[in-house]
């Protein structure tokens, strides 16, 4: 394959990246703002990818709003932003160079036929099943136990083949799956550092292995508390959380940083907002991270 193991220079390179079912609220502000804050800490690149590979779910015109709120909370992307729309070629690739070396294959099992919980019980593992067609493809997963650690909740292990099985990476409807594009992506951008939202923390095992796969170096790890509404659900686009205020963007910024566990900032702008809160990440997150 064409993409690379890591972006070549040993620098930091972190990035953000929303998905453009509407705009941010402050549950996405969240993981912007401590992706933003390790990058800016170490001294790194923070990149801007927009994830619209989901069609279905993408509201016109929401990636330029979401610009927007970042532009008016003063966070500033490195280079220029990508959509993983325009990147179709580049995940084919991947999934020819998967398909090559036997580690993916066709299924035919709809979401009825699955049990409701649990790994994917290897149905069409070894072959279609009499008078079925393939609507989805599958990677292959290999035996044995994913470890690794994690910045913010420590050492973590997963059996993906009990845990999970084999996982889709093309989509009965023809889109390429999330676990897959967000591997290739990173590998390609050469991101060193994820910092995300703890829900994400169980499909790091599953990437982890499909990134291995690809021969590239997966990126150190991070995932940040979520916030949560007044019920206990994650405040999600899904959820129709609202979008982030912005008639006060110091206040919206502090809410988001004293959600990460930090005392809020007597601050008067933006600019001294992040200045200070870049040297109190440093404080306490900017011990050099591994591969750094």
């Amino acid at each position: 394959m064409a993409l690379s193991a890591t972006n070549g220079t040993g620098r930091y390179r972190g990035r953000f990246a929303p998905s453009p079912s509407g705009p941010l609220h402050n549950g996405s502000l969240l993981a912007a703002m401590a992706s933003y804050l390790d990058a800016r800490a170490h001294h790194g690149e923070w990149l801007l990818r927009i994830e619209d590979i989901d069609t279905p779910r993408v509201m016109p015109g929401a990636d330029r709003y979401i610009m927007q709120q970042l532009r008016a909370l003063g966070m500033h992307w490195d280079g220029t932003p990508v959509w993983q729309s325009e990147r179709l070629a580049l995940y084919q690739q991947a999934f020819d160079a998967l398909a090559a070396n036997g580690r993916v294959y066709g299924c035919a099992c709809t979401r009825q036929e699955l049990p409701p919980e649990g790994a994917y019980p290897g149905t069409c593992r070894h072959g279609l099943p009499p008078g079925k067609r393939t609507r989805a493809w599958r990677f292959r997963v290999e035996p044995g136990t994913e470890r690794y650690t994690d910045r913010w909740h420590g050492p973590q292990e997963q059996d993906v083949l009990a845990e999970t099985g084999d996982f889709i990476i093309k989509r009965a409807d023809g889109l390429w799956a999330y676990q897959l594009v967000v591997v290739v992506d990173d590998g390609d951008q050469g991101i060193t550092h994820i910092v995300r939202g703890a829900d994400l923390l169980e499909s790091t095992a599953r990437q982890r292995v499909l990134a291995r796969a690809l021969g590239l170096r997966y990126p150190e790890a991070m995932h940040v508390p979520l916030l949560c509404d007044e019920t206990g659900r994650k405040l999600s686009k899904q959820n129709h959380a609202a979008a982030m205020d912005l008639h006060d963007p110091v206040l919206t910024l502090n809410k988001a940083w004293q959600a990460l566990g930090f005392e809020a900032l007597s601050v008067p702008d933006c600019a001294a907002f992040w200045d200070t809160a870049v040297e109190r990440w440093d404080g306490r997150w900017g011990q050099t991270p591994d591969g750094v």
